[in-house]
């Protein structure tokens, strides 16, 4: 029988591009290749050697994560990754090919083949899957409902209500925080995907409101330009003069339209470049190199804006995305 794996892809999804190449991998790079340790106990000595200055819990979580990476995983196990940007699940086969190869995934040089044979839409999938997938754990094992789930998904079979949940060896008080506020980041970005366009672009000045600027969405038209203008005294006439562009459902943004908002911005404007889709590297590099201030913000940006200036969001935007505080113990 094989078992379920999810592998993440970095923080924010940063090498799910590698990943679709044909691997899962993990960081840890230093202690080099985990053959050549012939027993756990000389494995943890080298870890404490190198990472001997963290936490003694964050330190077992890690050391197993490690060993289930190389030793748990067989061949046919299912594997699974996220791409945050897309909201997609990538489903695969272990290939049974551990490997210890630099450069091939950015800096994770612990690697395993895999056989990718589809992705499920996050939107796919019931509320309880979408809940029980929020973990930040590098690695930890999925249900076989959760994965029955996924496999009806990418089988165009209807999906049928269960009670998955994580399955997880260790109960780690310490990561529990971390996991609930990934959940909850998750469950925001939900939000967020389901609002319309014109929601889209009223959050977003919501947004530029509650930091202290003076926002409003653009006038309809055939051609409007800029969707959200902000400025310090609201006319546009003091600096910073904000222009903001709204992309939502309409895919990865490429560099031709980042180059395309960029010719429209003129001396004293600075740019905001919102896509629920995400952007390619390429467009990445055309803000960077852009001769004007320009900001590229993603579904996982926009979440951690909400959240970071929540307090001061007017009612417009509480109405869009309604949320309540969660309190959490001090250590």
């Amino acid at each position: 029988m094989s078992n379920n794996w999810m592998v993440r892809a970095g923080r924010g999804g940063i090498y799910i591009e590698d990943f679709e190449k044909g691997y899962v991998a993990i960081g840890w790079s230093k202690l080099g290749d985990l053959t050549k340790y012939t027993s756990d106990s000389s494995f943890r000595e080298k870890y404490l050697e190198i990472h001997g200055n963290e936490k003694p819990a964050a330190t077992a979580n890690a050391i197993a994560m490690i060993l289930k990476f190389r030793d748990q995983i067989k061949a046919g196990d299912y594997l699974v990754s996220y791409n945050p940007e897309a909201r997609e699940y990538l489903i695969g086969r272990d290939k049974g090919e551990y490997r210890f190869q630099p450069d091939v995934v950015g800096d994770f040089a612990n690697l395993r083949a895999v056989d990718w044979i589809g992705k499920v839409s996050r939107d796919a999938l019931t509320q309880k899957s979408k809940n029980s997938l929020g973990s930040t754990l590098t690695l930890f094992s999925i249900s076989q409902p959760i994965m029955d789930e996924f496999l009806a998904v990418l089988e165009g079979k209807p999906v049928k209500t269960a009670s998955p949940g994580l399955d997880i060896d260790d109960v780690e008080v310490t990561q529990l925080k971390d996991e609930t506020v990934a959940q909850s980041h998750e469950l925001i970005k939900d939000k967020i995907a389901a609002l319309t366009a014109d929601e889209m672009e009223e959050l977003v000045a919501s947004i530029l409101r509650a930091m202290g600027y003076k926002a409003k969405v653009s006038p309809k038209g055939p051609d409007r330009g800029v969707d959200v203008i902000a400025s310090p005294d609201g006319l546009g006439l003091t600096q910073p003069r904000i222009k903001a562009e709204v992309k939502h459902r309409d895919g990865s943004m490429g560099a031709p339209v980042i180059r395309g908002f960029i010719g429209a911005l003129r001396e004293g404007d600075s740019g905001l470049f919102i896509s629920t889709g995400g952007f390619t590297r390429e467009a990445r590099y055309e803000a960077e190199r852009s001769t004007f201030p320009l900001t590229l913000i993603d579904l996982d940006d926009l979440a951690s804006l909400i959240v970071s200036h929540y307090e001061s969001f007017d009612l417009e935007g509480r109405a869009l995305i309604p949320l309540v505080r969660i309190y959490w113990p001090v250590d």
